[in-house]
């Protein structure tokens, strides 16, 4: 009977990545801390796109008081990745999250990217034609590493479909 694998590493911190997946992290964390807009819910969420030519980009959560009219961070990140530096690769990203008061039974929970993100971030690989490695991170400071953004999406819908 087939079967769908996900294939991912998990990192105790963020000590135990190359350099540049630790700034990019730091972004992310910079973003979630400092730019997220989320007077409703209080889960405030970061996100950080690395280029390929080293820039990072960072996105936020915006939310509204109409809660469709919000914005996920992760789209944010590409999107504004995708004006400011058109057809440079997006080769990671990195997802976090704080919140004023976390319950210490979910301090470990990485945060995972929606349904909505997980199929942006995987049509941008798809344009691309090159991985998007995505680091989703815990309170606790672990980290969930996936090298490909198909391994959260299996059965995505694409461009090829249209």
């Amino acid at each position: 009977m087939p079967s769908v694998r996900l294939e991912y590493d998990i990192f105790p911190e963020a000590a135990a990545l190359e350099p540049s997946l630790q700034e990019l992290i730091r972004e992310a964390q910079y973003a979630a801390e400092h730019l997220a807009y989320a007077p409703y819910s209080g889960f405030q969420v970061g996100a950080a796109v690395l280029l390929a030519n080293g820039q990072i980009i960072r996105g936020s959560n915006q939310e509204n008081a109409s809660f469709p009219a919000g914005t996920c961070a992760e789209r944010v990140a590409l999107h504004t990745a995708a004006v400011l530096h058109p057809g440079v690769t997006v080769t990671a990203i990195a997802i976090t999250y704080t919140k004023k008061q976390i319950d210490p039974s979910m301090m470990h929970e990485v945060l995972s990217p929606c349904g909505i993100c997980r199929q942006v971030i995987n049509e941008v690989s798809q344009r691309q034609q090159a991985a998007i490695h995505i680091l989703m991170c815990s309170a606790d400071g672990t980290i969930l590493s996936v090298k490909d953004a198909k391994e959260l999406l299996p059965f995505s819908f694409g461009s090829k479909m249209l």
